[in-house]
């Protein structure tokens, strides 16, 4: 009997109804993580000034974070839960993004977007991670161009939405290279162009560095550029792989019909 629907296709309606379950599903995700997001916010908020609160140690000053309003921090403790409910619920709406946009996909590029989806989550996490290792040498640095006598007396929105930014540039800076061999894979960028871009790349890793640690902080960049740099290594090592292995492919498949007319005499 001849299958319905034989080419898989859907209707635009269902398209949208599709959309509004996975959607769903990745918001109820957001939601609870939002709810454990808050109950860990008094948490993530002393880690977060702990480096204020080191200040009046390292440079004998009064230091401390200034809650303008009187609504600022309840919203203060509510961007820090929705910055950790995305993070928590981050394989959650991956996985639904990646389930609606699959059906268009064939095997090869499945492949792909799982690898990416299961490689760049850990390195996002580890930039996050390499941001919160700098962020008191930058804090210190930073704080330490005030005039002797002076007191650090910082508001706490401007102090945190800092903090998360930056984390965020320096965990989405990590994902740059994986970017990088998705783009190779696919065929649009290839391995000679990514290593002869060798001096721009470490170029733009200086300044990025630069502007997540301060100049003058040289131990804080070489700490953010190192492992940048090595992933970009690593990024062009695989794309070098990969082309390698596609010539090889390409030189099988072209030996083919000769293989066969040699056979055939």
């Amino acid at each position: 009997m001849r299958r319905r629907n034989p080419d898989r296709t859907m209707a635009l309606g269902a398209h949208f109804a599709e959309l509004r379950r996975r959607l769903s599903i990745a918001g109820l995700a957001l939601v609870l993580g939002m709810a454990l997001g808050f109950i860990l916010s008094t948490w993530a908020l002393d880690a977060i000034r702990a480096p204020i609160t080191a200040l009046g140690q390292t440079q004998g000053r009064i230091a401390s974070l200034n809650f303008s309003d009187v609504t600022s921090a309840f919203d203060l403790r509510m961007q820090i839960a929705f910055t950790i409910g995305i993070v928590l619920s981050s394989p959650v709406w991956l996985y639904e993004l990646w389930a609606f946009i699959m059906p268009a996909l064939n095997r090869r590029e499945k492949r792909y977007t799982i690898a990416f989806v299961g490689s760049a989550v850990p390195l996002f996490g580890a930039g996050c991670v390499a941001g919160w290792f700098v962020l008191p040498h930058m804090v210190e640095l930073l704080t330490s161009f005030a005039p002797q006598g002076t007191s650090a007396i910082l508001s706490a929105r401007v102090y945190v939405a800092f903090v998360l930014k930056m984390m965020l540039a320096v965990g989405v800076a990590f994902v740059f290279p994986l970017l990088l061999v998705l783009l190779n894979a696919v065929g649009i960028l290839s391995a000679r162009t990514i290593i002869r871009s060798w001096r721009g790349a470490i170029m733009a890793i200086i300044g990025f560095t630069a502007l997540a640690a301060p100049a003058a902080d040289i131990v804080s960049m070489f700490l953010l550029a190192l492992p940048m740099i090595m992933l970009y290594v690593g990024a062009a090592g695989a794309a070098w792989l990969n082309d390698r292995r596609r010539q090889s492919a390409l030189r099988v498949l072209d030996a083919q019909p000769f293989e066969g007319a040699r056979k055939a005499l």
